[in-house]
C-alpha cells in the first residue's frame, strides 16, 4: 500500500492510533464495496504474510461482520469473533441484529470470546 501524500492530508491515522497501524504487524485494505472483503485484498495480504487465524470485531455484526466471517471461512482460515467488540443494529419491527448475528456465530466461527478470553489467549 502506497501511503505517499496521506500525511496531513485529513485521511490520516490519528496521532495517537499511528503506533498500532503502523508497527508493522497490522494489515490495512481498501475499502469494501460489498459486505465482504470479496472486493478488496484482505485475503491476499492475509497469504503474503502467513496468516491463517484471524479475529474479528466491527461495527455491523449481522452485516459486515458476518460477512467477514463467512468469506474467510470459506478461503480456509480459523475465525475467532470477540462479541463484546461487535456491535449491531436494534430495529422495533425487524428485532435485534446482534443477536441474530450471535447465533450465527456460535454456528459457524471457530470460537466466539470477549475480549478479555481473547486477551489472556494471546498471552
Amino acid at each position: 500500500m502506497d501511503l505517499t501524500g496521506l500525511e496531513g492530508s485529513g485521511a490520516d491515522w490519528l496521532d495517537r492510533f499511528k503506533p498500532f497501524i503502523e508497527d508493522g504487524k497490522t494489515i490495512v485494505v481498501s475499502p469494501h464495496k460489498v459486505f465482504g472483503p470479496q472486493t478488496n485484498d484482505l485475503v491476499l495480504q492475509h497469504r503474503q504474510r502467513g496468516v491463517h487465524r484471524v479475529i474479528l470485531g466491527g461495527m455491523l455484526a449481522n452485516m459486515c461482520v458476518e460477512s467477514h466471517l463467512r468469506e474467510l471461512l470459506e478461503q480456509g482460515f480459523q475465525v475467532a469473533v470477540i462479541k463484546d467488540a461487535t456491535a449491531g443494529p436494534r430495529h422495533p419491527i425487524w428485532g435485534d441484529g446482534y443477536q441474530a448475528a450471535l447465533v450465527n456465530y456460535n454456528f459457524l466461527a471457530h470460537a466466539v470470546w470477549t475480549t478479555t478470553e481473547i486477551v489472556e489467549r494471546m498471552r
